[in-house]
C-alpha cells in the first residue's frame, strides 16, 4: 500500500471529503516532514504509510468532535512539534484558524517554513513557552497531544480557551484521572474513544469544558 492509498481509505473511512488538492498538500506535507526530519529530528516514524495513520488520520479522527456544528473555529495546537495536529486540521478545514505553538524554535523554524510552502494562509506560528502566552483573543479550543498527564494540560492551558470553550487532549491508552485535582472551571468528564483508521492502537480524546474565564 502506499502513502496514497492509506490516506484515500483513512479518509473514506472517516467520511471526510476532501478535495484532491488538499489530499496532494497532507502528502506534500509529510514529505516536508521527511526532509527536515534528516536534521532535526521532528518524528521517530520514518515509513510514509505508518507517518499517514499515524500523523495525518491520527489528527483527522478529531474533527466531527470539535466541530460540534460550527462552520469555524480559532484553535491552538499547543506543544506542536512538527504541527501535529494543526496542520492537518488547517489543511482539512481552511475556515479554521489555526495557530500552532511550541517553545522550541527549530521547531518553530519548520513550521514556518511549512506554512510558506504549503501556502496554510489560516495558520499563525507563535514561539514560546504556552504558559506565559497572552492572545489578545482567547481561542475556541486548545489542543494537544503534547501532555502525558492531563492536569498538566489543563493548568498550562485553560487560560488560552474562551468561555465554553474547549480543552481537548488527545491521549493514547485511556487513563484514571481521578487522582488529579478537579478544577472548579472545567468540565473534563466528556471522554471518547477515536476510531483511527488502519492503526491498531486505543486512541481517546478527552474534551474540557472552561465553564467561565479563568483568572
Amino acid at each position: 500500500m502506499t502513502a496514497e492509498d492509506a490516506l484515500t481509505r483513512g479518509l473514506d473511512a472517516l467520511a471526510l471529503e476532501l478535495p484532491a488538492e488538499t489530499r496532494t498538500r497532507l502528502l506534500a506535507y509529510l514529505a516536508l516532514m521527511r526532509k527536515w526530519n534528516r536534521v532535526y529530528n521532528l518524528t521517530a516514524i520514518r515509513d510514509p504509510v505508518a507517518m499517514v495513520t499515524h500523523h495525518l488520520l491520527d489528527s483527522l479522527a478529531v474533527v466531527p468532535h470539535l466541530a460540534q456544528g460550527r462552520s469555524a473555529l480559532r484553535i491552538a495546537d499547543v506543544g506542536s512539534g512538527a504541527g501535529l495536529p494543526g496542520i492537518p486540521l488547517a489543511l482539512a478545514l481552511p475556515d479554521w484558524q489555526v495557530t500552532l505553538n511550541d517553545r522550541i524554535s527549530k521547531k518553530t523554524a519548520f513550521l514556518r517554513q511549512a506554512k510558506i510552502e504549503l501556502s496554510l494562509m489560516n495558520v499563525l506560528v507563535h514561539e514560546g513557552d504556552a504558559a506565559s502566552w497572552h492572545p489578545q483573543e482567547r481561542f475556541d479550543c486548545v489542543i494537544s497531544r503534547a501532555f502525558s498527564a492531563l492536569a498538566e494540560f489543563v493548568a498550562t492551558c485553560r487560560h488560552l480557551v474562551a468561555p465554553g470553550g474547549l480543552l481537548a487532549a488527545m491521549q493514547g491508552v485511556r487513563r484514571e484521572y481521578s487522582g488529579e485535582p478537579s478544577k472548579r472551571d472545567v468540565d473534563c468528564s466528556d471522554v471518547r474513544r477515536l476510531q483511527v483508521p488502519l492503526l491498531e492502537a486505543e486512541r481517546h480524546l478527552v474534551l474540557c469544558r472552561v465553564r467561565e474565564a479563568a483568572a
